[in-house]
């Protein structure tokens, strides 16, 4: 038969449970925890330091984030840069400018991303940038092309469109967009110039660019990597 057994705590025994429950509820002050705050940012850093298989699938579609961010970073430059140039120097000034590829910045992320950048058309302004584009490569400025030439290189292709009406001035219809004394100075630069006669819209080649795989992955590591995101106390005052 279970034996049940009763205590009574005399005063002595009362102080020292009343100090074993202070102590307890000292030991759970936020202060005492406050490292356990921090426990989601921990788990996403370890998560990041997981080693993961990168599939074939996920190296495309890192081409195509690259891609994307080199050559939106390009165009953006560009109309910067064109416009302050045409603003105070004219076609004269902006003619040299206008080739995003070379930018220190664009060199630059080009490096970063283990990739080689360069435009091209059916009708370029230097002869050193004609290349055959294919129409279905070339249906809207949407239309990527992507693939892989080899085990350690990847091919990324966007199609380029004339979208801004400050381009009219040197790849425009000549007399009309362009004037005869800035068509002198393309053609004293471009003797063989065919980047005439194009019109607001209208496609007038491609951004190619060959990405080595390290660059790819790197890519696609960091794109996919989690990201902590600091909660902002509210303003109180």
């Amino acid at each position: 038969m279970a034996t049940l057994v009763s205590f009574t705590f005399g005063r002595p025994a009362r102080r020292g449970a009343l100090l074993l429950g202070l102590l307890a509820a000292a030991a759970c002050r936020p202060d005492q925890v406050e490292h356990l705050k921090d426990h989601k940012r921990i788990g996403i850093e370890a998560e990041n330091w997981v080693v993961k298989r990168i599939m074939p699938a996920d190296l495309l579609h890192a081409t195509r984030w690259a891609g994307d961010s080199l050559t939106a970073t390009a165009d953006t430059l560009l109309r910067r840069t064109l416009a302050r140039a045409l603003a105070t120097g004219g076609v004269a000034g902006a003619l040299p400018l206008c080739r995003p590829e070379t930018y220190p910045a664009i060199d630059s992320l080009a490096r970063t991303l283990h990739a080689t950048a360069r435009r091209v058309s059916t009708r370029p302004r230097d002869p050193a940038h004609r290349a055959i584009l294919l129409a279905a490569e070339m249906q809207t400025d949407t239309t990527r092309t992507l693939h892989r030439e080899s085990p350690e290189v990847f091919f990324y292709q966007r199609p380029i469109v004339l979208s801004n009406t400050l381009c009219l001035r040197c790849h425009g219809t000549v007399g009309r967009d362009i004037a005869p004394a800035d068509y002198a100075l393309i053609q004293q630069k471009y003797p063989q110039d065919q980047a005439t006669g194009y019109r607001l819209g209208q496609q007038m080649g491609a951004w190619q660019l060959s990405l080595e795989r390290g660059g790819v992955a790197e890519f696609w590591t960091m794109k996919t990597r989690k990201k902590w995101k600091e909660h902002k106390m509210p303003k109180l005052f």
